[in-house]
């Protein structure tokens, strides 16, 4: 299965739409699976029809048993993370603010601190006129989203063995959720526009992305917006031999399409017609038969 992760060095430059339209043109058998698990969208794009529902599972949290804990507050004053405080002369943990460390267990000369299971989001597995999605979501304030793209990649990657393809829409940046995408990839697709910020993060994520031995494509969306920038993103690349595989004009019509829930390359209009050469070249950069 050859993995393939559509990624963005900052937020906002299309990522999703560029992942959509690069699943509805692809004719080989494939798996999608949205990796931007603190904001996955990729969902609204293709239509997709639930299969299952699963707790994730992250970090254990610490609770205080109120029958064991003698008020004597050592493990609120142990606390790093200001998540324990005392009420009523017994210790209560607010789970927001546990980071799952389990000093607290340490320190508790009763017992009365116990780590248990936590509940971080929800990972789900959906059939699409494209393929099988793989998706999730963390829920808010927790702080695990590297180890839920782990999951939801591991899934990804075993839910149809006959797949040829497995396609990524990542997260933007290069933090942990990042890193956990790119890890095992074969290429990365990197999205890009003419902006200032845009041109800074995509160099700080093309410098990431050189430490995991992959092929790394580049796409200008909305390039013809300011063509100073986007030369100099050209320029960029050719210094970096990083291919460029499509740019991308501003149009309407993939505000549109996005409206309507549907890949920008089921519309006509320019950007659709720009897209029908992009996965082409694609393929002939990675080689794929």
């Amino acid at each position: 299965m050859i993995r393939i992760a559509v990624i963005s060095g900052k937020g906002g430059t299309g990522k999703t739409m560029v992942t959509s339209a690069l699943a509805d043109r692809n004719t080989r058998k494939q798996v999608l699976a949205d990796c931007d698990v603190d904001a996955a969208n990729l969902e609204l794009l293709l239509s997709p029809t639930r299969l299952t529902t699963e707790p994730f599972n992250g970090l254990d949290a610490a609770r205080i048993d109120p029958a064991l804990c003698i008020g004597c507050g050592i493990c609120a004053n142990s606390c790093a993370f200001g998540a324990i405080s005392m009420k009523d002369e017994c210790a209560v943990v607010h789970p927001i603010h546990c980071e799952g460390c389990g000093l607290c267990c340490y320190v508790c000369p009763e017992g009365a601190a116990l780590m248990e299971r936590r509940v971080s989001g929800e990972i789900y597995t959906s059939s699409t006129d494209r393929g099988l999605l793989v998706h999730a979501r963390l829920f808010p304030g927790s702080g695990t989203s590297g180890l839920l793209v782990h999951e939801v990649k591991k899934r990804a990657l075993t839910i149809d063995p006959s797949a040829e393809i497995l396609l990524v829409d990542g997260p933007p940046g290069i933090g942990c959720p990042l890193i956990s995408t790119v890890s095992g990839m074969n290429a990365v697709l990197i999205v890009t526009e003419p902006s200032v910020s845009a041109l800074h993060d995509a160099k700080r994520l093309v410098t990431v992305c050189r430490r995991f031995n992959l092929r790394i494509l580049m796409l200008i969306n909305r390039f013809d917006l300011l063509d100073q920038i986007t030369r100099e993103i050209e320029s960029y690349a050719g210094e970096e031999n990083i291919p460029i595989v499509g740019k991308i004009p501003f149009d309407p019509a993939v505000v549109m399409s996005v409206r309507q829930g549907i890949p920008i390359t089921r519309a006509d209009s320019p950007a659709s017609k720009a897209f029908l050469t992009v996965w082409d070249h694609i393929i002939s950069e990675l080689e794929i038969p």
